[in-house]
């Protein structure tokens, strides 16, 4: 177990230190991130689109979640390794339990969920068998073909309240983190501000626990990147130098701005 723990994120939201995740996909850069100050890393099924080269996450699959979470856990990082589960390996409770603990297994600390309240028992069982629990609300990037597109969630009075409400009952459940995706900043500082648990935010503003980007997109290596994406390569000599830059630029408030926000 590294350096960095549930309970460590929990004492930083207490203390109001905000704190940093940046995905990872294999051992080398895992160490970057790590010995650059990032509390969290995130292997993500993002891994689709940057190294892939997929149009969204659906293709991913288990055995891909399975293979770049054992080479990031071989990075000898001190960062709270968390690991999503992909498209569809959590539709029933025996298939949640048994790829959660695939995950584990292969050297992850947390497993990562995108849904709302349908969630709940599966949350529950989860924890109760040991495996804590990242949520996901706002935009759910598995969920994209039911979206229509990568859209900004929660803009209507009424899409908050129901996130706001999900929220509530999956922190209820039993989750020790939750990530909101591109969602209103002010909906998202209401929501970090209301949980007990800390709130990750990416494209949700700054009034959140702790920020994740994409390390791709905060290198500038992708084509296409989202408004609440800044390029930290820009003004920096190297890959390590960009990394530092931002987790410094989010513990120190400077990231994001409101340019990077939705209102």
């Amino acid at each position: 177990m590294g350096k960095f723990t549930i309970s460590t994120l929990d004492k930083m939201k207490a203390s109001g230190e905000k704190f940093v995740c940046i995905t990872a996909y294999d051992a080398t850069f895992a160490r970057l991130v790590s010995e650059a100050g990032a509390e969290s890393i995130l292997v993500g099924d993002s891994l689709g689109n940057v190294i892939q080269g997929h149009d969204n996450t659906v293709p991913v699959t288990m055995d891909h979640m399975v293979y770049h979470t054992e080479c990031v856990a071989r990075g000898g990082i001190d960062s709270l390794l968390i690991s999503d589960l992909p498209f569809m390996a959590y539709g029933t409770p025996e298939d949640t339990l048994h790829n959660a603990a695939r995950l584990m297994r292969a050297g992850a600390q947390m497993v990562k969920l995108e849904g709302g309240t349908w969630l709940s028992d599966s949350i529950s069982m989860l924890v109760e068998r040991g495996i804590p629990v990242c949520a996901h609300l706002g935009l759910t990037p598995q969920s994209v073909n039911v979206f229509g597109g990568y859209r900004v969630q929660g803009r209507t009075p009424k899409e908050a309240k129901s996130i706001l409400a999900d929220a509530v009952e999956i922190q209820d459940a039993g989750a020790s983190l939750l990530v909101l995706e591109c969602v209103p900043a002010p909906l998202a500082a209401d929501i970090s501000r209301k949980l007990d648990i800390p709130v990750i935010g990416i494209g949700a503003g700054p009034g959140t626990d702790a920020q994740v980007l994409v390390m791709h997109d905060l290198l500038g290596l992708s084509a296409h990147t989202a408004r609440f994406v800044q390029n930290f390569m820009q003004g920096h000599d190297s890959i390590q130098d960009a990394l530092r830059a931002f987790v410094e630029a989010v513990k120190s408030g400077e990231y994001p701005r409101d340019e990077h926000s939705y209102q």
